[in-house]
This record gives structure tokens, sequence and C-alpha cells, in this order.
């Protein structure tokens, strides 16, 4: 049945194409199973920063351009879970407008994703949800977090350009450079040119990534409102290069993934939590547990 809804979903079913993420996203199937060994072909390109700064503001600009000029680009759009019903807004598609053109429109896919019981368990499926959009005919693929903490590293690591957006406030850069987003960012954008502190805050931040290597990210100023310097951030993503230095520290996200994935979808993960919990076992011998697959 996953392979059908696949072919379905190469054909251009919408439906067979969210059911089939539905699938890979509850643990059901995953993404190996259904693509076998080759590499669907595709980029994908993290924007991440503080909630407010603007994210779904730009990526509606982003999704637009992208898709004006014929080309097909899909959005996963993390949501934050309440902690204590374990829903989400899932609001994505009321963040972002709908283009009047339909031809526009159909070049465009926006699948909103639940963080739900933990921080692990969204990013840790997020790599297979990109390679089946890939799989399927999406070869760009936005992936929007919900902020800039340190789940938010993993997340946006899975992808293979880094964007961080940040706000004047000086507070945005400090927790983006507490949680190692600066680390891996390929580009820096600062929202919200027309508000006073935005270019003191664009210069502080060139002048602290300097100090990080020889080939710090280009920290370019906008306003995803104004349209001041728009132009220039939408065209610096067409075709942004990776950041020299930055392999090492994505690739030690990526193999923090992978292992929290291996972790999370274990058959007895929840047995182990409980005795975990309960005092019968402890944290060391439950990674001994599941490494052995046992």
């Amino acid at each position: 049945m996953p392979l059908d809804r696949l072919k379905a979903a190469q054909g251009g079913s919408r439906r067979d194409l969210a059911r089939l993420l539905t699938e890979v996203e509850d643990g059901r199937v995953a993404a190996s199973e259904l693509l076998g060994s080759s590499r669907p072909q595709g980029r994908s390109i993290a924007i991440t920063g503080p909630p407010g700064v603007g994210k779904s503001c730009f990526i509606d600009h982003f999704l637009r351009a992208h898709a004006e000029r014929g080309e097909a680009i899909a959005l996963l759009a993390v949501d934050p879970s309440s902690a204590l019903s374990g829903g989400a807004l899932l609001g994505d598609r009321i963040r972002l407008s709908s283009p009047d053109d339909a031809s526009v429109a159909e070049r465009i896919y926006v699948r909103s994703i639940a963080t739900r019981r933990s921080s692990g368990s969204i990013p840790s499926v997020l790599g297979d949800l990109v390679q089946v959009l890939h799989g399927c005919g999406w070869p760009l693929v936005v992936i929007e977090t919900v902020g800039a903490g340190q789940s938010e590293v993993r997340c946006a690591a899975v992808a293979d350009r880094i964007v961080l957006m940040e706000g004047p406030a000086r507070g945005d850069a400090v927790q983006a450079e507490k949680a190692g987003l600066l680390e891996l960012a390929d580009l820096v954008l600062v929202n919200k040119a027309d508000l006073d502190g935005a270019e003191r805050h664009a210069a502080e931040l060139r002048d602290s990534l300097a100090l990080d290597g020889p080939e710090p990210p280009e920290v370019l100023l906008m306003s995803a409102h104004t349209g001041v310097g728009l132009g220039e951030a939408l065209e610096a993503l067409r075709d942004l290069p990776a950041r020299s230095g930055s392999e090492r520290a994505r690739a030690r996200e990526r193999l923090a993934n992978a292992a929290e994935a291996r972790l999370v979808r274990h058959e007895d993960y929840e047995d182990i939590l409980a005795r975990i919990g309960n005092g019968t076992l402890a944290p060391e011998d439950a990674v001994e547990v599941i490494w052995r697959g046992g």
C-alpha cells in the first residue's frame, strides 16, 4: 500500500502525498523502505530563528518567488505541541498567503509537523520526510523551525543549507550563539530593517562572526514587510554556497540526530522509559539495550 501511494504521489496526487508523509511521520514506514537504495536528487534549506522574527513572512515571499519562476518548492513547517494535550495549531496555511495564480499555487506544497511528545521525535524523522518529498518530485524543500534552541540546531542540521533569521534585539543573537546556530549558518538575515537598531545589530553580528574564522557567513539586512533588501535576500538563497568550515559541526549534529532517531524508534522505547522512571534500569544500561537491539 505505501508503494502504491508513492506512485500516486509521484504522479501528482497531493492526497496520497499527505497520507504517505503521515505514515513516515508516525513511524509506520521509513524512507529507505519506500525509495530503496536510490537517493533522490534535491536540496533543502532550513530557515531558523527566534519566534516573532518574521520567518513565515519571509518564507511566504520565498515560496512565491520560487514558484513564479516555474519551479516546484515544498515547505515543512515545524509547529510546537502543547505539553498538556500534545496537540498543535499547525497554522502555517493561515500564516501563508494563497497565490492568485493557480499555476503558481500548484508548484507550492505546505506541510505542518507537530513536535509532539519530545523535542527529538520530529527531528528524528525530518530527514525521511525531506527524502520522500524529493522522491515525489519536490526538488527544493524548505524547513521552518520553531525557534532558535538546541532542538532547532538538530532540525536545521538535516538541511543542506542553513539560514538564520534575526531581528534588531541583541538577545536573539545571544540565544543563537548559545544554541550553536551561528556555527552552522550559511547565511544570516537580519529582518525588520525598518526598526531602530537593525543596522547596529547587523554590524555587531558581522564583527562577532569575523572572530569565528576566515570565512564567516554573509549578513544581510532586509525587511520582509517593507521590501527593503528583500530581493537581495531572495537571490542569495537561490544558489547559496555551503559555509566553509561548518561541515564538521553539521556532521556532529547529524550524527546526534541519527542516534536520537534510533532511540525514539526503538520498539521498547516506552518500556525503557518506564523502567528508567521506576528505577529498575539505569540510563547508561538503557543505551546498551538499545544499541544491542535487545
